[in-house]
């Protein structure tokens, strides 16, 4: 009788080729605090297999990592990175890396920010709270970032220009909503960095 192998095939997959078009490429971070979803929209957006950091949640953990509101459904963590990629168009070619959202991980965030051109931060209102040292880092690294408000289905919403406020962001600043499970809806925040990020260069005042 034939058994197919579990193994996966040795080397890179047809379908995580760089296409041949590909012009240029663009690096991205997504950031936020600790379980907001920045794993699963690099996994969700990403045309080829997202890699991952991901490790089960321990009780090393316990009175070090902030679990507040997330305690009963996030079990694993990312330790390191995670990376995805995802064309634009048949030339511009987007690198995804998410990074950690524990504080104790932050040491991390000098090498995964070196050379990109903007940030996602990804919001839950469930706990803005943790978001705001993140926006913090950003400010004083000069990266440019738009908002995504991950809307979680027990999260409660609120206006825009509302949780703009809470958060302190700039008007120019763009804050949009998004459901990270869904390739689209991630799509279209990445969608929304380039055209802010095409907006700066070409009137960097706005700034």
């Amino acid at each position: 009788m034939d058994f197919r192998s579990s193994e996966p095939p040795a080397g890179p997959r047809d379908e995580d080729a760089l296409p041949a078009t590909a012009a240029a490429a663009v690096k991205v971070v997504i950031v936020g605090g600790f379980g907001v979803g920045k794993t699963t929209l690099v996994g969700s957006v990403s045309e080829i297999r997202p890699l991952t950091t991901e490790e089960t949640m321990t009780q090393a953990g316990v009175g070090v990592d902030d679990t507040a509101g997330v305690e009963r459904s996030k079990r694993s963590t990312t330790v390191a990175m995670d990376f995805g990629r995802i064309s634009i168009n048949d030339e511009l070619v987007l690198y995804l890396f998410g990074t950690p959202g524990q504080e104790r991980f932050w040491f991390l965030w000098r090498g995964l920010f070196e050379g990109a051109l903007g940030a996602v931060v990804l919001v839950d209102t469930r706990r803005l709270e943790v978001s705001f040292d993140v926006l913090g880092r950003l400010e004083e690294r000069g990266v440019p970032f738009v908002v995504a408000v991950n809307s979680f289905p027990d999260a409660p919403q609120y206006p825009l220009e509302e949780l703009r406020g809470a958060l302190d962001l700039p008007a120019s600043v763009p804050i949009v909503l998004c459901d990270a499970r869904r390739r689209d809806s991630s799509r279209d925040v990445l969608m929304t960095l380039m055209r802010y990020l095409h907006s700066l260069a070409v009137t960097p005042e706005a700034s």
